[in-house]
């Protein structure tokens, strides 16, 4: 859920519709060998882009980029979402899109031994080059980034935003969710005290309007209404999140490019990971993408079942949706991939 700037201060107003063919197929296939960790990555993407009636020749504001082999490494490969907002919300997702694989290429990223330092100074880069672009006008408008770096046998996941990577890991029997970033939004007591640090009002749009108490402070998740960063003095920029590129507006009160990064060892319990939009995960949690992801071996039908389950909980609860965006990634051990055999992740399915 983006900013109040386009797309993001619509009221819920239930609809009972269906994905039906809005969603469709297109989800690509690819592999990618990770030889210094033994693995065989297999990997699909798809884009849906949003449906908005009353804007109907409204472009999709997400962007998404598969590097593998990245910077020549064969054991570096990048996947990353991008969910842009405001009026130049595609412009700036699609500027993030191209910036941020060339700054981390050229931090030397495959030698580096602070991936965390690499991800801050990327991120960083990216938001200060949206800036100075003059093709790209981020005085209201922005992106949020999220991604994952598969580097031998490590994960390390960065995060600007409320688009999220989750691993799904065998464990006690069953496929278990484990969140590979945090979702910056005003829910999270500290961020919401960093940006009213910074000087931003953190209300809902009912508080804004004087329908709820405006010092109020319970926010349910699931009531369509959350809280928001606003100027101290006007009605903007009304984001759900606290930390995107871009944005000046947002930027003046707080709501920062700096990333979160969190590093992984890849185990054997590692089945496979999932980057995706807040178009993916407004109305599904972590572990119920997970649980779909399990159900399919092929990661093309996984896009496809979770965009189109993800469009219908949107329709079921709105007159419109999001953009969706999701990438999967099966991990694969190299021996059973090259047999065809997918060892790794047998366990899993067999238990269905």
């Amino acid at each position: 859920m983006g900013c109040a700037q386009g797309k993001c201060c619509l009221r819920r107003h239930p609809r009972r519709g269906s994905a039906a063919a809005a969603v469709g197929g297109g989800a690509t296939l690819g592999r990618a060998a990770v030889p210094g960790a033994g693995l065989v990555l297999e990997y699909a993407a798809l884009a849906v882009a949003g449906l908005y009636p009353d804007s109907t020749a409204r472009e999709s504001q997400d962007a998404h980029l598969v590097a593998t082999r990245f910077a020549g490494d064969p054991d570096l490969h990048l996947f990353a979402v991008f969910d842009g907002h405001g009026t130049a919300g595609t412009a700036c997702a699609g500027f993030a899109r191209d910036a941020l694989p060339r700054l981390l290429a050229s931090l030397s990223l495959a030698s580096a031994a602070d991936p965390t330092a690499a991800f801050r100074e990327a991120m960083l880069g990216a938001n200060a080059e949206m800036h100075a672009a003059p093709e790209v006008d981020d005085s209201m408008s922005g992106t949020t980034a999220v991604a994952a770096l598969v580097s031998g046998g490590a994960l390390h996941v960065a995060n600007v935003g409320d688009s999220r990577a989750v691993a799904g890991v065998w464990r006690a029997g069953r496929v278990v969710a484990e969140d590979l970033s945090w979702d910056q939004t005003p829910f999270r007591a500290d961020e919401r005290e960093r940006v009213r640090a910074c000087g931003a009002r953190v209300m809902s749009v009912e508080q804004v309007e004087g329908m709820r108490d405006p010092e109020a402070e319970r926010w349910a998740p699931d009531e369509g209404d959350p809280p928001r960063v606003w100027a101290r003095d006007g009605l903007y920029p009304g984001t759900a999140f606290t930390r995107s590129l871009g944005d000046l507006a947002a930027e003046a009160i707080g709501v920062i490019a700096e990333p979160e990064v969190k590093s992984v060892e890849i185990t054997p319990s590692h089945l496979f990971f999932v980057v995706a939009s807040d178009g993916v995960f407004e109305f599904l949690s972590s572990q119920e993408v997970v649980d779909r992801v399990a159900t399919y071996q092929d990661p093309r039908d996984a896009c496809s079942a979770i965009a189109a389950e993800s469009y219908k909980l949107w329709l079921e609860h709105e007159n419109r949706t999001d953009d969706i965006t999701i990438i999967i990634v099966h991990i694969r051990d190299m021996e059973s991939a090259l047999q065809g055999v997918t060892k790794r992740t047998t366990v899993a399915w067999e238990r269905q």
